[in-house]
């Protein structure tokens, strides 16, 4: 979708990639993901007000590390280097960077200097997040230095005639106390954006832009009942109406009772005008993944199985023009098909599909949004607040929360204990506070005792985390009264689980899901 104003994160393998661009994002500028291999020309050719390069795990000095033509510089696009970033801007351009003496890692005290653009309504002294074991020992020629601590000479530096900023420390992450606002000042004080993202017109823009692209075309949609596929769905209800079929395929992987509450939204006697198709499916999905253990194989197989069956009910309803998907943006990037990301996990409707698919092209509405974004497109599209709110579900569903093979009798299992932790959380008040709560089921079997009998069953681990943008996380702190209560009501009313746990680990070093 063609924006008046665009920021690019130029990657060179930084974990905080994303982060960045969301933060962009929240300046109501839009920002997308190229990475450093790319070359010049590709970024010039993408016309950014503004270019920001992101940190990585490589030091500029090495022969191999990731590097960038210099006339990246001379574009007269103002440029933002953070972390590894900034010390390749400096490298590039004639300063030193070299190990440093003391490695800077956590909160940190940075002194700024006000007369910065980047500091503009930024406190004298600021806690920044630092993490690196380099620095910038001599800034380039025609740096002026914005910033420092006290183990750290160049915390910042700019060239402000050539609007070349660099910053040591990551401003995006939460731990940088006014981070925001620095990158605030960038977009707006340095690149001299007029803040254009927003998402009622991102809304009615696409609405407009599909009614187009689809013509007089057919509409299949791929509906899981997640947030992400439903806003994908009213979002083709509203531009095409009853050209748009989704199919809602009950893998039987599904939390419990989903299957009802999807038909309930976009069923017939629901809130939108197109057509609805529900397949179950459930035998064939078990079929496929009986004796499949590793997580890769199963979100491939059900990937594929979910083509199979979309392509079945095309048939059926005559010539299908359109496969619609709700790929999200962090899918994409996930996936490897965006910045320097390893693929970190293979989404069903980004890298599961097969080579042959029966329809005339892909089309993904949301493909440019973070989560909360598609949130917020759903509200702007009138979806019920239930339906915008609920959690992340994965597209293979219970398959990835059941560590080692699936079996009906395993779905059920975590379907059970899953809503009864999810219940409690409610009962609690504590929903609104917790980003992601599920259960999953381990594939760890051991001795325990109910009544007088000896026990060998399974282990169920219970996870809820907190995030602002599902990037990184951190283990919920939930009290103990609750996890006793869940526990107890778990080996209580669900068969063959005989152990509960938590899981307290946050992202990194874990991911959110389990596999």
């Amino acid at each position: 979708m063609a924006q008046n104003e665009k920021v690019l994160v130029v990657d060179f393998g930084g974990q905080y990639n994303q982060l960045i661009a969301r933060r962009v994002r929240e300046c109501n500028v839009y920002c997308e993901i190229v990475s450093y291999r790319v070359g010049v020309d590709a970024i010039k050719a993408h016309n950014p007000v503004g270019i920001i390069f992101t940190g990585g795990p490589n030091s500029v000095y090495e022969p191999d590390s990731p590097t960038i033509d210099p006339s990246v510089f001379e574009l007269g696009i103002p440029v933002l280097g953070i972390c590894y970033g900034s010390q390749l801007m400096m490298h590039l351009l004639g300063g030193h960077v070299c190990k440093a003496p003391e490695r800077e890692y956590g909160k940190t005290l940075v002194y700024t200097d006000a007369s910065s653009p980047i500091f503009q309504d930024v406190s004298r002294d600021t806690v920044c997040w630092m993490s690196h074991n380099d620095y910038i020992e001599k800034p380039a020629p025609g740096f002026t230095v914005t910033a420092y601590t006290d183990n750290c000479p160049v915390a910042a530096a700019e060239w402000a005639e050539k609007k070349l900023y660099a910053l040591q420390f990551h401003p995006e992450v939460l731990h940088t106390q006014e981070g925001k606002q620095m990158l605030h000042n960038f977009v707006y004080r340095v690149c001299g954006c007029k803040g254009d993202w927003k998402m009622d017109s991102f809304v009615e823009t696409s609405v407009k832009a599909l009614r187009e692209k689809i013509g007089n075309g057919k509409v299949l949609c791929a509906l899981s009942g997640g947030v992400d596929s439903s806003v994908a769905a009213a979002m083709l209800a509203k531009a095409v109406g009853k050209q748009l079929t989704c199919v809602f395929v009950d893998h039987g992987l599904l939390r419990k009772n989903e299957m009802e509450e999807v038909c309930e939204v976009f069923g017939p006697q629901g809130q939108f005008e197109l057509n609805f198709v529900c397949v179950n499916a459930r035998q064939r999905f078990y079929d496929k993944l009986a004796g499949v253990e590793e997580p890769e194989k199963k979100r491939k197989i059900i990937g594929e199985e979910f083509i199979r069956v979309f392509e079945e009910e095309a048939k059926k309803i005559g010539a299908v023009d359109f496969l619609a998907q709700g790929t999200i943006y962090p899918d994409v990037v996930e996936s490897g098909l965006g910045g320097e990301s390893t693929v970190i996990k293979s989404h069903h409707n980004v890298g599961g599909l097969p080579d042959y698919v029966d329809f005339k092209e892909i089309i993904e509405p949301l493909r440019d949004l973070f989560k909360d974004e598609t949130r917020q497109a759903g509200r702007e599209l009138g979806l019920p607040e239930y339906l915008v709110s609920r959690q992340p579900f994965p597209g293979p569903g219970l398959a990835i929360r059941i560590i080692g093979a699936v079996t009906p009798e395993k779905v059920k299992m975590v379907q059970e204990a899953d809503a009864i932790w999810r219940e409690e959380i409610a009962k609690a008040g504590l929903a609104g506070q917790i980003s992601q709560y599920y259960a999953a089921l381990t594939n760890m079997r051991s001795v325990g005792v109910m009544g007088d009998e000896r026990t060998y069953d399974y282990a169920v681990a219970l996870r809820a985390v907190t995030t602002t943008d599902f990037m990184t996380a951190e283990a919920a702190p939930i009290p103990w009264e609750v996890l006793q209560t869940v526990t107890s009501r778990i080996v209580n009313e669900v068969k063959h689980i005989n152990r509960v746990l938590y899981d307290c680990t946050g992202k990194p070093p874990a991911t959110i899901e389990w596999e």
